[in-house]
């Protein structure tokens, strides 16, 4: 009897019980270690890489770099021109993902797979394509240009390029949320009384905007970044049209590697500090959704 006592552990077996369900997977250790490497060898060395090579500068010589007035003018360039286009997409997109969603239509799969063509594109070949599109000779552009609109080689070009590589971001993210939705809940509202506008205000947006806030902030940290598709459209004319990526890549072809990184390191410190309110927006409106 007193050999059966011993053999129950403290608290007896339902505490062991509980101590194992807690443990649903097996592995929890070894897989959060394994995920902690990985996210360290992916991305926290190379950004104290950047870090550690900025600090050769001294604050006079960083403060010099990034404060230029060429810089700062691709700043401006850079994150207003990714802004309006994460915007533009924003709207556009919940529209696309709407129709998507809600309708039937000929060739409903085939525009679908659309949606998806700037992942599959090669960036340089989507840049290539709309300066053939709207360059002064191009297909839209040779009748643009005659009424004085001009998109090319200026930074409405940047902004076109930008909402571009952004669409799929928002559409992808909002599409599922829409599918997902309860459409009892629109009935009920259309038979108390509510317009379609009322519904969609009072009952179907606050459902997708976390969705719609986390598609924005995708479709924005893509065009902050991207490259390839802006450089042949943008012209690339200092104080113009000239993207911040561009002078960080003109800064290592001359070999200036600590301006590249000091640069570099201000547009990752603006970029984490815009996720972080974005997220912050996401997390008060589940709150109080």
């Amino acid at each position: 009897m007193s050999s059966a006592i011993s053999a129950v552990p403290p608290g007896g077996a339902g505490a062991g019980r509980a101590r194992r369900s807690k443990r649903v997977l097996p592995g929890f250790g070894l897989t959060l270690g394994y995920t902690l490497f990985y996210l360290s060898i992916i991305v926290l060395v190379p950004l104290s890489a950047l870090l550690f090579k900025t600090f050769t500068l001294t604050w006079d010589q960083f403060w010099v770099a990034v404060s230029a007035p060429r810089v700062l003018a691709s700043y401006r360039l850079t994150f207003g021109a990714s802004l309006i286009a994460a915007l533009v997409n924003l709207v556009f997109g919940l529209l696309i993902a709407w129709v998507l969603v809600r309708y039937s239509f000929p060739g409903k799969k085939i525009v679908d797979a659309l949606v998806d063509l700037p992942f599959a594109l090669p960036t340089a070949v989507a840049g290539i394509s709309l300066t053939a599109l709207l360059a002064g000779n191009g297909w839209l552009g040779q009748y643009l240009e005659p009424l004085g609109i001009q998109l090319a080689f200026k930074p409405a070009g940047v902004v076109i390029a930008l909402i571009f590589i952004g669409l799929p971001f928002v559409v992808r993210t909002v599409q599922p949320v829409l599918e997902d939705t309860e459409k009892e809940l629109e009935e009920a509202a259309t038979s108390l009384g509510a317009t379609r506008w009322q519904t969609f205000t009072r009952v179907i947006l606050p459902s997708i905007t976390p969705a719609l806030m986390t598609g924005f902030a995708m479709a924005f940290a893509r065009a902050i970044g991207e490259y390839g598709s802006v450089i042949f459209i943008a012209g690339n004319m200092p104080m113009v049209s000239e993207i911040t990526p561009l002078i960080i890549i003109g800064k290592l072809e001359q070999y200036d590697y600590a301006g590249a990184t000091a640069v570099a390191v201000v547009m990752l410190a603006i970029s984490f500090v815009l996720l972080l309110v974005i997220n912050a927006l996401q997390a008060w409106q589940r709150k109080n959704s």
